[in-house]
């Protein structure tokens, strides 16, 4: 049987699959939350940057209104970076978005620009502007460009003296970031979420990540829906073999590999069938992983999901 949760360094259980919310439209994501919920999901994954969070919320209240207890689900929400000097403050946003006082775990985004120059991006609001996406007069995008990264993270191990999160953790942190943040931290993050899947393995990070006992959690699981994945020849052929979908193939393939994975969606036949983990064994993994070592040297990786600003954030170009 495949494993239904993982324990953290914070000592706590967290859930191996969740239901993920970004990009979910307006008018499906509260419909989705409360299906999820009351067909056995037990993590929500959500962030303010989404901007639905209040609808998540609805989920949520409908959820527990049917029977569902608020301690059996896990919450996890994320500060954008327009609030990365008031982190406190993007939090009770949440809080009150979702309808909750507390949540399990929380999350600062780490969006990277001018790579070489080793400068970490914030974005800055501007009275009148939108909170999560500001501009200069000029409409460009409000940047704050001597900004550390680390700076914010006292502000995080800080909430965790409020009651208002069960643990702090970080996502899109690469290896010589999460380095950096390690190596000033007190409190070490309890999560790294990232863009992970077989053709973007990601082994670096999850490998430090694993030796500081930092919990990977893997979005975007499947690339894309419709991509190269489900046709990729060892993931037909062992669910072929195996009797179930390329899509939970993919999404065993995170549990298999010791991470939780998100998978997203707001039909109720796929969130069911998304729920449908299968324990792969080490045979699988190998035709995984020899899949994913190939991609890596032939220089075939592929990352699908970039900032949506226009701006460089030192990722790697599409094409």
């Amino acid at each position: 049987m495949a494993a239904t949760s993982f324990k953290l360094n914070t000592g706590k259980e967290m859930p191996a699959l969740g239901l993920g919310t970004w990009q979910s439209k307006p008018g499906e994501v509260k419909a989705a939350v409360s299906y999820a919920l009351q067909n056995g999901y037990k993590l929500v994954d959500c962030a303010y940057c989404y901007g639905n969070e209040a609808e998540v919320g609805e989920g949520l209240k409908e959820a527990f209104a049917a029977g569902v207890r608020r301690e059996d689900v896990f919450i996890m929400t994320k500060v954008w970076a327009t609030y990365n000097t008031r982190v406190e403050e993007c939090l009770d946003k949440s809080l009150k978005a979702l309808g909750v006082d507390y949540v399990d775990m929380y999350l600062i985004v780490c969006f990277l620009v001018r790579d070489r120059e080793q400068l970490s991006l914030m974005l800055i609001p501007l009275l009148g502007n939108d909170d999560r996406f500001p501009t200069l007069p000029d409409g460009s995008r409000d940047i704050l460009r001597d900004w550390n990264h680390t700076e914010a993270w006292p502000q995080m191990e800080a909430l965790l003296g409020t009651g208002k999160v069960r643990g702090i953790g970080v996502s899109n942190y690469s290896k010589r970031y999460l380095e950096e943040l390690l190596a000033e931290c007190t409190v070490v993050p309890a999560v790294n979420q990232i863009e992970n899947h077989p053709s973007l393995p990601q082994q670096e990070i999850v490998d430090l990540c694993c030796a500081r006992g930092i919990h990977v959690v893997a979005y975007s699981p499947l690339g894309s829906t419709g991509g190269p994945l489900f046709t990729a020849a060892p993931v037909v052929e062992i669910a072929q073999r195996r009797g179930v979908s390329p899509a939970t193939v993919l999404l065993s393939y995170h549990v298999a590999r010791g991470t939780t994975v998100l998978a997203k969606s707001v039909t109720p036949a796929r969130i069911k069938a998304n729920a449908e983990i299968v324990k792969l064994d080490e045979e699988d993994m190998a035709k995984l992983r020899a899949y994913s070592d190939d991609l890596t040297a032939k220089g075939e990786l592929k990352r699908y999901v970039y900032p949506p600003f226009g701006i460089d954030f030192g990722f790697p170009d599409k094409s």
